[in-house]
């Protein structure tokens, strides 16, 4: 279960999702896809393209080069980092791992209809599907997890069913789970009416993943959520919490250090093998850039050393601003380069 946080506006938190269910079409899997903000068909249309072990060395072989070059000659400025451990900041042919995608074109019809789909629309079931008080939770939720649990019996996904012999993963797909589409108001209130349906939800859902041959990832928009308990109570509950803080209206956005990123990357926990908590990454400088063709995610690597520019440039200003000052106040501030209230 991998719980993404979405950024502000949900720009890049939704690019995650359909490469996560790009990557299971181009593997073979079967995908279920669950939304109550924009309908799943409309999701599915705008999965990227993928890109092929040739086509892939010719878009991004060149890049990545010119990038290796800038990282070697910033390492020969900067003495400090000469005797840490080399990083590929970005992914290049020969470390290759699953499959990359062309984010400036869509996957064909015929691809992406090649493996079999799973749609769920909170507004077209719930005219359908009547209200699910046993579960004790919100009847949306009910209704997801209802029809998950049929897909995993009906289509053999059910692992602890040996006389279901086939083998593929069932990739499942939630957008923006917790927001008030959903008719949860956790997102309202700081003292929501039902505040354990969301952690009731994760714990079935859970239990469903953990006896079948499936992998879930949902986006959560944690920003919009007042009382932080439940936040943590759902980040306890997931095996890998991945937060994305844009830079979109924030002072990061216009600061040149981070002109060349869009984002940050938060790790906040990974699966621990054979141990009952989570392990937390040891990466903590993580950042992302949206390119023209592709979403990557790198090591934040930032100029290597700017304080004395800093401190040259700042004194250069207050020195200026002390001769615009001393014009105006009169002989209380001749002979200083500054002003002493």
């Amino acid at each position: 279960l991998v719980f993404t946080e979405e950024d502000k506006y949900s720009l890049y938190s939704s690019l995650l999702l359909k490469y996560f269910l790009a990557e299971g079409v181009v593997c073979g899997h079967e995908l279920f896809v669950a939304s109550a903000k924009e309908h799943p068909d409309y999701i599915l249309k705008e999965l990227p393209a993928p890109l092929l072990d040739d086509t892939y060395g010719k878009e991004l072989g060149d890049e990545a080069a010119v990038k290796s070059e800038d990282l070697q000659d910033s390492m020969k400025i900067a003495w400090r980092y000469q005797n840490l451990p080399k990083m590929e900041a970005s992914p290049t042919t020969h470390t290759k791992f699953g499959h990359y995608y062309d984010i400036s074109k869509k996957m064909s019809p015929e691809l992406c209809q090649s493996v079999k789909q799973h749609s769920f629309y909170l507004h077209e079931e719930s005219s359908s599907e009547p209200k699910m008080e046993a579960w004790n939770m919100n009847s949306g939720y009910a209704r997801l997890l209802q029809s998950i649990q049929r897909i995993i019996s009906q289509e053999g996904f059910d692992g602890s069913d040996p006389e279901k012999k086939q083998r593929n993963i069932l990739r499942i797909g939630i957008q923006s789970l917790g927001s008030i589409l959903w008719g949860d108001d956790v997102c309202c209130s700081e003292t929501p009416e039902d505040p354990h349906s969301l952690t009731k939800f994760l714990y079935v859902l859970r239990g469903l993943l953990r006896k079948s041959l499936s992998v879930c990832i949902l986006t959560v928009p944690a920003h919009l959520t007042q009382n932080k308990a439940i936040m943590e109570r759902v980040r306890n509950l997931s095996d890998t919490v991945v937060g994305l803080e844009s830079f979109i209206g924030s002072e990061r956005e216009t600061n040149p250090l981070y002109k060349d990123y869009h984002g940050l990357v938060h790790v906040h926990q990974i699966p621990r093998l054979n141990s009952l908590i989570c392990d937390e990454s040891d990466t903590k400088d993580l950042a992302f850039r949206l390119k023209r063709k592709l979403f990557t995610i790198e090591r934040l690597h930032l100029p290597p050393d700017l304080s004395d520019t800093v401190s040259r440039a700042s004194k250069q200003d207050l020195a200026g601003s002390a001769k615009l000052l001393s014009s105006g106040c009169g002989a209380m501030a001749i002979g200083k380069k500054h002003l002493d209230f």
